[in-house]
């Protein structure tokens, strides 16, 4: 029992060693999150306009008196859509970690996890979260500034303490799914040379079947019923749809199910790619 605990003091000692140092590095050279963020929002004005003129042109009954919409969704609903979808990407994105991956097995850099007591997806992880919190102790501020002058978009109103418990869980969730897909694609380096093609690929039905691009609840059937049976609607429409009050809150408890079903799956692929990966890896050299 002594020695379990002293290797978990250890494990947990090394951990935070690696996160601190990864944080203090991202916060020295990475003084120009505030900026970058307020410039990130700049393209959510093209598609307020764009969404202005679709809305503009829903014919509504002459006298109705009724708000037009498109498939439940208003356009203040639009707009908060796509500021709460622009947020759950900043927790989800994972920019250049399936391509690092893959690199640093493709250039030999991997054997050093082989020879230090260093576990390679552990690291990452740590790097990212690293990333994640120096991104958000600077980028905070431009994003309350952002939610606070398009705060009349959101018509419907801060959601219930439930559904803004489940909501903030999601976002958690969708940075730990986010990176276990990326890493199980860059250990597909183990058996290809090359995976920028597969990565395009990825990253094309990402945009699209994330939801990032349009609400994946206005598609037809039968694709509206496949897009729920993949992951990728977790990176970014399943936080604002909860927030938006477009899942039911009888509901909100089983998608967190499914959410973490498939968290725990990428989480046991990428240690059996990466078990797997190492039995085919040769490095020469020093």
């Amino acid at each position: 029992m002594t020695a379990l605990a002293t290797e978990l003091s250890s494990r947990l000692m090394t951990w935070w060693i690696i996160l601190r140092i990864a944080l203090e590095e991202r916060l020295v050279y990475r003084g120009d999150f505030a900026l970058g963020t307020l410039m990130r929002f700049l393209p959510i004005v093209t598609q307020i306009f764009l969404w202005w003129a679709i809305f503009e042109s829903v014919p509504t009954a002459a006298g109705s008196g009724q708000t037009k919409a498109l498939v439940g969704y208003s356009f203040p609903d639009m707009v908060a859509y796509y500021l709460l979808t622009m947020l759950g990407r900043a927790f989800s994105s994972m920019p250049g970690l399936a391509s690092g991956v893959a690199r640093q097995i493709r250039e030999g850099e991997v054997k050093k996890y082989l020879t230090q007591p260093v576990d390679l997806i552990e690291f990452l992880l740590l790097g990212r979260v690293a990333h994640k919190l120096a991104y958000y102790s600077v980028a905070t501020i431009p994003f309350a500034l952002v939610f606070f002058l398009c705060r009349g978009y959101f018509s419907s109103g801060m959601p219930d303490v439930y559904t803004l418990s489940i909501f903030i869980a999601t976002l958690l969730m969708s940075f730990l799914l986010g990176f276990f897909m990326e890493v199980c694609l860059g250990l597909v380096g183990f058996w290809f040379l090359e995976v920028s093609s597969l990565l395009f690929v990825y990253m094309l039905f990402n945009f699209f079947l994330s939801g990032h691009m349009f609400p994946l609840d206005m598609l037809p059937e039968p694709w509206r019923s496949l897009v729920e049976y993949i992951p990728l609607k977790y990176l970014a429409y399943h936080p604002a749809a909860i927030f938006l009050g477009k899942i039911p809150r009888e509901q909100l408890l089983f998608e967190l199910g499914i959410e973490i079903a498939w968290l725990i799956f990428f989480v046991f692929l990428a240690r059996w790619m990466y078990a797997r990966g190492l039995k085919r890896y040769s490095g020469f050299g020093g």
